[in-house]
């Protein structure tokens, strides 16, 4: 007789899932025949995050699911083909933290603001952690004051570490305490430093935490569930690059700035873009330096970007 079991997702192959019970006990799970989600075309029904109900097959080891519980969130990347469908990267999230870092390597604005934007499509609280803070000199900390200053403006909390100097650390650590968090950031910027000042017995090695997924495949779009010793679990996901807004319409944009959609019921169009039409709140807020104008540009790039 099959038993019904519970547990999490922790890490997903493609026709595979490990899947972790609350005992702390790994199943390796298939899917029992074909899970629709309403609303999303997706290649992936089931995804790192999610809570899935189980049964344990005959020899004990392996399972069957057999139903997927609701999900608080969900992030997704268009699938790599040319289809419309998506790939759900992971559910079930409290907040995503993108580790950024002012030089070597330099994280820019424009990819900043692309993960912002993902993120708040998702309805995801996003965390900025300005690492390698004791590599800066004078000029990069008083543009590192400026720039985070604009982010804390939209509503963003940002903090400023360093994993070789031990700077908030214990701030940092209490940023992921008890939360899943979804990390995301350049190759380089010290992901792995920050996470092993945390967490030692997580011993991750400079690039490891990012390359979970099938050795030498770039392109791959697996994440991986992994616990923290102090409470709470980080979600490896791969690059930001990846995600890419599924079905995203030019005049929802500015709903994902902050800044934007605090002035957006100002202009005299509701359709306005913030480009160059007359009346607009928003173009005036920049030209009065009310919305800064890097935010703005990234703003005006990533239009251009949508199809």
């Amino acid at each position: 007789m099959s038993t019904l079991k519970t547990g999490k997702v922790f890490r997903s192959t493609g026709s595979w899932y490990v899947v972790r019970t609350a005992d702390g006990k790994d199943f390796p799970c298939k899917l029992k025949g074909r899970f629709k989600i309403e609303g999303i075309r997706t290649t992936n029904p089931i995804a790192v995050g999610d809570v899935v109900d189980f049964n344990l097959l005959p020899d004990g080891e392996t399972g069957l699911i057999v139903s997927i519980h609701d999900r608080t969130n969900y992030i997704i990347r268009q699938a790599t083909n040319l289809s419309k469908a998506s790939h759900i990267i992971a559910a079930n999230v409290d907040q995503a933290v993108l580790i950024a870092s002012m030089e070597s390597p330099r994280t820019s604005t424009g990819f900043i603001d692309r993960f912002l934007v993902t993120a708040e499509a998702y309805h995801i609280p996003v965390v900025i952690v300005f690492n390698k803070f004791d590599l800066y000199d004078k000029a990069a900390k008083d543009k590192l004051d400026f720039i985070s200053g604009i982010y804390k403006d939209c509503g963003y909390q940002c903090f400023f570490t360093s994993a070789t100097e031990g700077i908030h650390i214990a701030e940092f650590k209490t940023l992921l305490k008890d939360k899943t968090s979804l990390l995301s950031g350049h190759s380089g910027v010290g992901k792995s430093a920050l996470i092993n000042c945390v967490d030692h017995s997580l011993d991750l090695k400079e690039g490891e935490i990012s390359s979970v997924h099938l050795k030498g495949k770039h392109t791959t779009t697996f994440a991986e569930l992994f616990p923290l010793a102090f409470g709470g679990f980080i979600i490896d996901t791969p690059g930001i690059k990846e995600f890419g807004l599924v079905e995203f319409e030019k005049t929802e944009l500015g709903q994902r700035f902050p800044e934007i959609r605090n002035r957006m019921h100002e202009c005299r169009f509701n359709n306005c873009l913030h480009v160059n039409e007359p009346g607009c709140a928003v173009f005036k807020a920049v030209e009065d330096g009310e919305i800064a104008d890097f935010r703005y540009n990234n703003y005006l790039n990533m239009l251009s970007g949508i199809e």
